[in-house]
């Protein structure tokens, strides 16, 4: 008998075209409706395979409570590493939601019981919709392929101007600062990118400050909203009032 990933393969190969659009589509209606009115958010992506004591997930639960006592929503892959890490974080500071928007997988992904809204998804390609589309900025910290992938999709929209430009923090130098080179000097150099394009990068392993850019993403982010015409959106709305309740204006 083939191994269960080969049999789910070998079953998803075979569906119609229609059914797996339908899927797709299911999945996409499920995320639109349970996100859509979550208000400023930042999400947080790496490892799985972190446990509780590595001081990575230790910072992303400082950070991710930081956040949330401010009232930013935290949004993260729903698992277990610096996932839950975050979760806990804006869980514990319970004063905004905490989601876990998870993969189906035969294996290594599972829930955490950090979250207040947990959703599952059947593809990865709209998961990755959803952790980034909701959000002002992305927090990642050390992680896998997995990780990559979602680092260089946010990179890629914000450099084509497919999603308004969000801040992207790479957080943990020691991790990171070999892939950093490689962008600013090997990429720059060969003209695959523009250097301007290196500046969507923010390499900080500065919690506070993260936190403090993180709020004037906000504030240039409603901005920019207003100088758009889109005053009378509902997102526009939401952060008005959130920044209504700050101490920023």
């Amino acid at each position: 008998m083939a191994p269960m990933k080969h049999r789910a393969h070998i079953k998803d190969t075979e569906r119609s075209n229609e059914w797996s659009v339908l899927r797709i589509m299911s999945d996409f209606v499920k995320g639109f409706d349970e996100l859509k009115n979550l208000g400023p958010s930042v999400t947080f992506f790496g490892s799985a395979r972190f446990d509780a004591h590595n001081i990575y997930c230790q910072d992303a639960t400082k950070l991710a409570n930081i956040l949330g006592q401010k009232g930013y929503s935290i949004i993260t892959g729903g698992s277990a590493g610096i996932m839950e890490a975050a979760n806990k974080g804006a869980f514990e500071a319970n004063q905004s939601e905490s989601i876990g928007l998870n993969i189906n997988l035969p294996h290594e992904q599972t829930g955490n019981k950090y979250t207040t809204k947990n959703l599952s998804f059947d593809y990865f390609f709209v998961r990755k919709v959803m952790l980034i589309k909701y959000s002002l900025a992305y927090v990642i910290f050390p992680g896998g392929f997995g990780t990559l992938d979602e680092l260089f999709e946010a990179l890629t929209l914000t450099q084509t101007g497919k999603i308004t430009k969000i801040s992207i923090f790479l957080y943990g130098k020691s991790y990171w600062e070999k892939l950093y080179d490689f962008i600013q000097t090997t990429m720059v150099e060969y003209h695959t990118i523009n250097k301007s394009d290196v500046e969507l990068i923010i390499m900080s392993d500065d919690i506070e400050e993260i936190a403090l850019k993180i709020d004037e993403r906000l504030i240039l982010h409603t901005n920019e909203l207003k100088n758009d015409g889109l005053e009378n959106t509902a997102y526009y709305k939401q952060a008005m009032e959130f920044l209504s309740n700050k101490e920023y204006q």
